[in-house]
């Protein structure tokens, strides 16, 4: 009777498995990949102003500071109170007091735009007001309808960039890119890393953040220059797909943040020829569900100091550094596009840390909004600018209620 009860029991376990088994949906997307349904259906954005009390007791108002953009990626404050706005359709548009110039820019690149790539990055010369120079990031085309990385330089004029080039080009990758100027006056610029194991290859510059000199060419103490099998532009590698550069305020240092796959988005401080470890190291998922690799904290690889799991598809990250929103100075704020996954569901992220850059808390804003927020920067005036990438995408302006 024992082994009749045991064989019974062995019966139900392996039944009640390919039960739970069949119960599981089988997600076919692109490419084998699971897409989810646009089952959370984004309103359009209303006028504003919008009011939220917050967790550190900071009361804000949200205003739409401009419309009439289309998809959006980066912004950049003149010193004459302009703004400067990439779109990804390879446009660079100017606000004037809150009003966009119908006209874009002129000067831009010729910009090869497919699916999320196209116009990223811009960004001042430190120098600016001497020599106005501006750079801009992009998807470049280059022979047989393949792309690679450009990074071009031109003059603003007051109306049009003038005598722009390209100062760097790599054909090893495409695809999105971000850039900072450091406090030590050197460009560093994110490449996309997501396709292979071309993040860990010393002599592919994909998956890397690069360190140049102004003018595109190499400085002379960059990690890797002079060692045999190294790229001498590398400053680190092991990045998947980095969405934001941004310098601490303090220590100068330069802080990364990049999507995971299925979860496993991070921030990284970045050191000189370390390496961030994808694809051998991440928390992130694959698409279609199995774990990218087990875990991180494996030596020669550098932890994050912030991860998300589940993903939120990180883009755009900026310190607040003044006074206007007190209860938030020195903490980090972060674009998110969406969250595990789901369309709809993009917002904005603020993190506080202790003294030791170790995380204590965070927050999500702007949730009720569901836009997908590709940028954030900190104005001149002390307040939060944030960019909606959406085909009718808006400048935000969030600002103390009082």
């Amino acid at each position: 009777m024992r082994q009749i009860w045991v064989g019974a029991a062995s019966t139900a376990l392996c039944f009640s498995a390919v039960m739970a088994a069949a119960q599981q949906r089988v997600l076919v997307g692109n490419g084998g990949t699971p897409v989810a349904p646009t089952g959370i259906v984004v309103p359009p954005l209303p006028a504003g102003p919008f009011t939220y009390h917050t967790a550190e007791g900071q009361d804000i108002r949200v205003v739409v500071h401009a419309r009439g953009l289309t998809r959006p990626w980066s912004l950049a404050f003149l010193p004459s109170g302009e703004m400067l706005v990439t779109e990804r359709g390879g446009q660079l548009r100017v606000i004037r007091g809150g009003v966009l110039d119908p006209e874009p820019v002129a000067g831009v690149p010729a910009v090869q735009v497919a699916g999320l790539s196209g116009l990223f990055d811009v960004a001042l010369h430190p120098k600016f007001a001497d020599n106005r120079f501006v750079y801009l990031t992009y998807n470049k085309p280059v022979a047989e309808g393949r792309a690679g990385l450009g990074l071009a330089r031109g003059v603003w004029d007051g109306r049009a960039l003038t005598n722009v080039r390209d100062i760097f080009v790599t054909t090893d990758t495409s695809s999105v890119s971000r850039m900072a100027f450091g406090v030590d006056g050197k460009l560093y610029v994110s490449t996309f890393g997501s396709v292979g194991d071309n993040a860990q290859n010393p002599l592919s510059l994909a998956g890397k953040v690069l360190r140049l000199n102004d003018d595109g060419s190499v400085p002379a103490d960059n990690p890797f220059v002079g060692k045999p099998g190294y790229k001498p532009e590398i400053f680190t590698l092991g990045h998947r797909s980095t969405l934001g550069l941004a310098v601490h305020p303090a220590s100068g240092a330069i802080w990364e943040n990049e999507n995971g796959p299925n979860g496993g988005d991070e921030i990284n401080v970045l050191k000189p020829g370390a390496n961030y470890g994808w694809p051998l190291v991440s928390l992130g998922r694959t698409y279609p569900g199995p774990w990218q690799s087990k875990g991180f904290s494996r030596e020669g690889f550098e932890d994050p100091i912030v991860y998300w799991t589940p993903a939120i598809a990180v883009s755009g990250m900026a310190f607040y550094t003044g006074s206007k929103l007190g209860k938030w100075k020195g903490d980090v704020f972060v674009g998110g596009m969406r969250m595990g996954e789901i369309p709809g569901t993009g917002h904005l992220q603020r993190i506080l840390f202790n003294e030791n850059m170790e995380e204590l808390r965070r927050e999500m804003l702007l949730v009720d909004l569901h836009q997908r927020i590709r940028d954030v920067r900190q104005g001149p005036d002390e307040l939060l600018y944030l960019l909606t990438d959406e085909n009718d995408g808006v400048v935000l302006r969030i600002e103390p209620t009082n």
